[in-house]
């Protein structure tokens, strides 16, 4: 595991600027102003420090079009990207007026005409106008959204890698699983697994659970112990380098019946109509129709997000239909795609892939098996 802070590499960096350069563009964006770490990320390619949890908005990555420069709020060096020089770094400030005047200096704010931010405070909606006087200040965070949304092939790479340590988490899992385990102990092999693939920042620390034989969408009630004819969910998911990935996998724990493995099948099913689903110029309603054509409900959570770095759009949920109607999937996009199918008194199979839409058809990231009626016991 390295312990240096590094940059992001260079390819990576100028696909992602390119990106957002062309949104800028189309939203006749003269600057960004950005203080959400996601898109902080994507257009420095610096690792953050210190920067777990929320906390209201602050300037702090300023991008100007004109120039291309980057202006970063930075106390150090390490992993800051040659293409950012020393001293278009600034340091922390309590006083707000610290940070105009910074942004005051910046070549290119006194003349431009309209300045994006991904979010604001009532403070800054006061003092920004101070540092960009000509400019009207407007929403920038859909200019980064529609960056994101599509991924560059350098990202997909990206993906890939952060795919790969969350496959290691979820095969130290799935070896793991028998009878008389506990869901806890599944779940710290899952995250010992993740810390030695070399990211100690997981997705989720609840990995493991029995899925409810009486309810949807719930875990089993009881001591966490794991019995003869459960069915186990595995869910592991890393940050790695800025990128979420997310791989979940169910199994049954025993001799499976029939209704096991006739569940086990309406997962087969699902999951082929979900990919079908996965397809340029598609509505992302597609995959909620796929549960409805498959005869399976509707699941409480969204059945598809996509993965970038964080959250990124779209999110497709039975309570987002009006939106999931409209939107359009497109080449490039990765989803975090779910197939959920559940039977009273057996309990459910849940798995979760990562899908790239290809020009051709959907690419699945995930590598690991479907573990299809694979029997522990």
């Amino acid at each position: 595991m390295g312990i240096d802070i590094e940059a992001d590499n260079r390819a990576l960096r100028i696909s992602r600027r390119e990106r957002a350069l062309a949104q800028m563009e189309a939203y006749d964006l003269d600057v960004l102003v950005l203080g959400r770490q996601a898109n902080v990320r994507y257009i420095s390619g610096a690792p953050q420090l210190w920067v777990v949890g929320t906390r209201p908005f602050g300037p702090i990555c300023t991008y100007v079009r004109a120039t291309g420069e980057i202006h970063l709020n930075s106390t150090w060096d390490e992993g800051i990207p040659e293409e950012i020089p020393h001293e278009n770094l600034y340091g922390l400030a309590w006083n707000p007026m610290t940070l105009i005047g910074v942004l005051q200096n910046i070549k290119g704010t006194d003349t431009a005409r309209r300045v994006g931010t991904d979010a604001l405070t009532p403070t800054f909606a006061k003092l920004l106008p101070m540092a960009f006087p000509r400019a009207e200040l407007v929403d920038g965070e859909q200019a980064m959204r529609d960056a994101r949304r599509v991924k560059t092939p350098e990202e997909i790479e990206a993906l890939r890698w952060a795919l790969s340590i969350a496959e290691k988490g979820l095969t130290a899992g799935v070896a793991g699983v028998h009878a008389g385990t506990s869901e806890l102990a599944l779940s710290g092999a899952i995250l010992e697994a993740e810390a030695a693939g070399g990211v100690s920042t997981p997705a989720t620390q609840d990995a493991a659970w029995v899925t409810a034989k009486e309810h949807p969408w719930r875990r089993a009630e009881g001591d966490g112990r794991i019995r003869d004819g459960d069915l186990v969910a595995l869910s592991a998911g890393v940050l790695a380098d800025g990128y979420v990935a997310e791989v979940a996998r169910t199994l049954f724990v025993g001799e499976p019946g029939q209704a096991v493995r006739a569940l086990y099948r309406r997962r087969d099913d699902l999951w082929d109509r979900l990919c079908d689903a996965c397809r340029p110029g598609k509505a992302t309603s597609g995959l909620l129709d796929a549960y409805e054509q498959a005869g399976e409900p509707l699941p409480a959570m969204p059945v598809a997000h996509g993965l970038g770095l964080g959250f990124d759009p779209p999110v497709v949920s039975p309570s987002l239909r009006a939106t999931a109607d409209a939107e359009r999937l497109e080449e490039g996009m990765v989803l975090a795609v779910t197939s959920y199918v559940w039977e009273q008194g057996v309990g459910a199979v849940f798995t979760r892939d990562a899908v790239v839409i290809g020009a051709d058809g959907p690419e699945v990231l995930t590598t690991v098996p479907a573990y299809g009626e694979v029997v522990h016991g």
